[in-house]
């Protein structure tokens, strides 16, 4: 991609922003869908394989996960979602039972306030052994934009080398190119209904 200012990024990043929004809001059968996405993640080698999984847990349009939850508490997996700390960032919490969460701030369903700081929930994104992750927009080299907040990017920077980082999208969510800067974080595979797109990833990003 050639250079362009700062705010020629920003621009083209809140209109791809915009439009990717739009696009996930108007796709139809998103619970058919997500199911499928969702099936194809639990197939993966690297998630059969992994003793901890990180679950996103969905807001508004996004890919759905809580339906697939209670299922992954059930293959002998540690199961770890994240939650957003007052100081605005992505804290992991062992997740055992769906009776564990609870709809909080901006109705967005999280690990209940009085178990958040026992020591056997906390965990380190070290530990983590595949990491899924939403986005708002995505490319097929594995660039991701959110929301332009940088929670994921910042928990992301700790995840270990060798711990798949996969997205899941609709395929309406996918661009032709997303913008992106230096530090931002590719991810190794994106799950459509699709097809599974294999990203750049950490390692071919320098």
């Amino acid at each position: 991609m050639p250079e362009i200012s700062l705010d020629e990024m920003q621009e083209r990043k809140k209109k791809i922003r915009e439009q990717a929004h739009a696009h996930r809001n108007a796709q139809e059968n998103k619970d058919e869908l997500s199911k499928e996405i969702c099936a194809r993640f639990a197939a993966l080698p690297e998630y059969v394989q992994a003793r901890t999984v990180m679950y996103y847990i969905d807001v508004r349009s996004e890919v759905r996960t809580r339906h697939d939850l209670p299922t992954a508490l059930t293959q002998g997996k540690k199961i770890v979602v994240p939650w957003c700390n007052d100081r605005g960032e992505l804290e992991l919490f062992h997740l055992e039972s769906m009776e564990e969460l609870a709809i909080g701030m901006y109705k967005i369903l999280e690990p209940k306030k009085e178990l958040r700081d026992l020591p056997a929930k906390q965990v380190a994104a070290t530990d983590l052994d595949i990491v899924m992750v939403p986005g708002v927009a995505f490319d097929r080299t594995g660039a991701r934009m959110g929301h332009g907040k940088g929670y994921y990017d910042k928990l992301l920077q700790h995840a270990r080398p060798d711990a798949p980082l996969v997205a899941l999208a609709f395929e309406c969510q996918l661009f032709p190119e997303i913008p992106t800067a230096p530090h931002d974080i590719f991810m190794d595979l994106i799950i459509t209904e699709r097809a599974i797109y294999h990203g750049k990833g950490r390692s071919l990003h320098v």
